[in-house]
């Protein structure tokens, strides 16, 4: 995934989600600009996988902890959108009702 297909795919989210916010490409990361602070993403090196990516929130970097990692984009995704307090869009069901 290229930095500007990680932009892209943030921005989406945070529409989705319904999230205000920016989203810009940095030298070692990218920085999600919300009302609630600044999220950071940044990749994981190759040696360190299965993890991939590594994320920080701004209550993360008030009390002064590293990162966390997630193994997946969808992880990723996942606990920045819990982080954001963002909306999570509807449940498709499927069965017979």
């Amino acid at each position: 995934m290229t930095d500007a297909e990680l932009r892209n795919l943030l921005i989406d989210c945070l529409r989705l989600w319904e999230v205000e916010g920016r989203v810009t490409v940095r030298d070692t990361d990218v920085a999600i600009e919300t009302p609630g602070g600044v999220f950071t993403v940044a990749r994981a090196d190759v040696d360190l996988r299965p993890v991939r990516w590594f994320y920080s929130t701004p209550e993360r970097e008030a009390a002064g902890r590293p990162p966390r990692a997630a193994p997946s984009i969808v992880a990723l995704l996942s606990a920045l959108r819990n982080a954001m307090g963002g909306e999570g869009g509807d449940w498709l069901r499927v069965g017979s009702g």
